[in-house]
């Protein structure tokens, strides 16, 4: 019984006829074969798609999970803001300005810090050395105990640039309330 419905492409198209059979009996090929390879069964290649499609899904999957924060919804939700004076060292006011600013690069860059506020003043302390005072406010409360290195290392090259006075660390942070007056 012929197929109730053709295709028009397919009723011209010519298919490959094998010429072994040669004469008014020749049939077309129904499958095609490359040199050197062996045709495929039909269930052999839906296991060969069905494969591909669960490694592709594998993949895709490992990718998504990959991407994903592992950081407590808890810790999103409890941020700090911080005061932190730096002692610099004579001499070294230009070089820990740049630092600074390579720190807070690297802070809005890691999604680490709010953009607001953001407040750097320097201050001249008894006997005329450089106090500089930042105030900031971190996304979380746990991103300074949990730093990665690219935070680690700008923190190593601002306490080069700082020094211990007066009873003092080179570089004092502390919890700060952030105030804000009503408007009237």
């Amino acid at each position: 019984m012929p197929f109730p419905f053709q295709f028009p492409a397919l009723a011209s198209a010519q298919l490959p006829v094998d010429r072994r059979h040669a004469g008014k009996y020749a049939r077309p090929m129904t499958h095609f074969k490359a040199p050197n390879m062996t045709p495929i069964t039909a269930h052999e290649h839906s296991c060969q798609l069905m494969k591909t499609t669960y490694l592709l899904l594998a993949v895709s999957l490992l990718a998504l999970t990959g991407c994903s924060t592992t950081q407590d919804s808890s810790a999103k939700a409890d941020p700090e803001t911080v005061l932190v004076t730096y002692h610099i060292k004579p001499g070294t006011k230009d070089a820990f300005q740049k630092v600074l600013s390579r720190a807070w690069e690297v802070y809005r860059r890691e999604h680490f810090v709010f953009s607001e506020p953001h407040i750097v003043v320097r201050d001249t302390e008894a006997g005329g050395e450089t106090r500089v005072v930042e105030v900031f406010t971190w996304v979380s409360r746990a991103i300074p105990e949990h730093a990665p290195e690219s935070v680690k290392a700008v923190w190593k090259q601002e306490e080069s640039l700082c020094e211990k006075r007066g009873g003092h660390y080179g570089i004092e942070p502390g919890e700060v309330e952030l105030l804000v007056p009503s408007r009237k």
